[in-house]
């Protein structure tokens, strides 16, 4: 077996790198076919992407019809991508163009340069009085908080108070709909799907702003 020239042996790792870099823009530009072609025929019910927060690495999931869910690193992102394919429909991929919009106004937010989203939301995860739970979220303004028990009356229910925690609990799209706006009446925090620190870093965001 003879040796390779050295010139040869130093080109070698180069041209091993070049290969694996290109195969990997060969699969990046093979995935972004599938997903078109997916969306064309009607065949990708949830895209979904990652992005980077002050609160964490948010996953966002949608369908043709808006947002479906949003989820803090806690919640086990593959987890919540299982349960969607339990729940909602095994087609899934990774579809990071569909959620560019969702990203763009969560940057605002958390850059202090957005008080609301402006986004199509697709509530299928909550029914009966969770959804009218959520429903009534977006009206808490920026800024502002209300007791359980204010939202418990607002939803129609006033003794309904642990029915709105619960409500919160499961809420699928946390800082768009914005349970964290939701605290005890004594003022103290409350519980958060996404965790304390996560409630108390949204509060302060907002109150600085």
């Amino acid at each position: 077996m003879t040796t390779p020239p050295e010139s040869d042996a130093t080109y070698l790792p180069d041209l091993l790198t070049a290969l694996s870099a290109g195969e990997g823009q060969t699969l990046d530009r093979l995935h972004a076919r599938l997903v078109t072609a997916a969306a064309a025929e009607g065949v990708l019910d949830i895209g979904y992407r990652t992005v980077d927060t002050p609160v964490g690495t948010l996953l966002l999931a949608a369908t043709e019809q808006g947002l479906l869910r949003v989820a803090y690193p806690s919640q086990d992102h593959d987890a919540v991508l299982a349960a969607l394919g339990r729940t909602v429909s095994p087609r899934i991929l990774h579809a990071p163009a569909r959620l560019d919009e969702v990203s763009r106004q969560l940057e605002q937010y958390f850059a202090g340069r957005r008080t609301g989203f402006e986004l199509p939301l697709d509530l299928r995860l909550s029914t009966g009085f969770r959804r009218t739970v959520l429903a009534h979220l977006s009206y808490i303004d920026y800024g502002r908080t209300e007791s359980y028990a204010q939202v418990a009356a607002a939803a129609g229910s006033p003794k309904a108070v642990r029915a709105v925690g619960s409500a919160c609990a499961t809420n699928p799209l946390p800082v768009v709909l914005p349970c964290h706006r939701v605290v005890r009446s004594d003022g103290s925090w409350g519980q958060y799907v996404g965790g304390a620190e996560a409630k108390q870093a949204l509060l302060r965001l907002e109150h600085a702003a």
